[in-house]
């Protein structure tokens, strides 16, 4: 489970605990951006603590796509068969995993959480944070033809052949278009996508990450993605 943390502090203790908890032979991956507020010096203290726990310390905030990228690398180094990944926020919450990796084995290249398919949905989300997911997923999925429902969600299961599959290097969005990008690339190379409901739960501390300038970036992507595939 690759986890990108920016300012955690609060969340990201019960968060790892839960994770090894459910027994799924999971490891957790810490990707941290010099978080102001002290996450990086926690996640080292849980490395040293818990077995299975590990830490990518980054020099600055670099994007949600370029920590995953190395997280990505990192799993695969390791020989991890499936990589996960996730909000450190508890909006995605670590009770659906075991279903996500089911799927998983069960034959699905890469599998969403999703709030849009049936069984699935938010909570404590205001009006404009929701209509703001709604309308980037359809016009996603209208310019690119994607056929996932959530197609902006970050709660992800990969298998392994996926990531060795698409070349990470070639994707350019840094934020979190870049979970738009990875599912285009994934539908596009024919692989096999699945979703499993979840509750999306607005974050219970800190901060979104979710700015303007990265709202811009994702349309930005969506349309050099329809142009190329047009």
């Amino acid at each position: 489970m690759i986890v990108p943390t920016y300012n955690e502090i609060d969340n990201l203790e019960p968060l790892v605990t839960q994770i090894l908890a459910l027994g799924e032979d999971l490891g957790v991956l810490i990707v941290d951006d010099n978080s102001p507020d002290g996450t990086g010096a926690l996640a080292d203290k849980l490395a040293a603590g818990m077995p299975g726990v590990w830490v990518i310390h980054r020099p600055g905030k670099l994007g949600l796509g370029t920590a995953y990228r190395a997280g990505f690398r990192w799993a695969m180094e390791q020989g991890a068969q499936f990589i996960l990944t996730m909000d450190a926020d508890f909006s995605h919450n670590p009770r659906y995993i075991p279903a996500m990796l089911a799927r998983g084995r069960g034959g699905c290249d890469l599998v969403i959480g999703s709030r849009y398919v049936l069984g699935g949905g938010t909570e404590g989300c205001t009006a404009w944070r929701i209509a703001l997911s709604r309308g980037a997923n359809l016009f996603a999925k209208a310019l690119l033809g994607l056929q996932a429902t959530d197609c902006t969600a970050g709660f992800r299961c990969y298998r392994r052949q996926v990531l060795e599959c698409i070349d990470l290097n070639a994707i350019l969005s840094e934020g979190y278009s870049f979970l738009i990008e990875m599912l285009y690339r994934v539908q596009r190379a024919g692989f096999r996508v699945g979703e499993v409901p979840i509750l999306f739960v607005n974050r219970r501390q800190g901060t979104s990450k979710i700015s303007r300038t990265e709202i811009v970036r994702a349309v930005g992507t969506v349309l050099r993605l329809a142009r190329r595939n047009a």
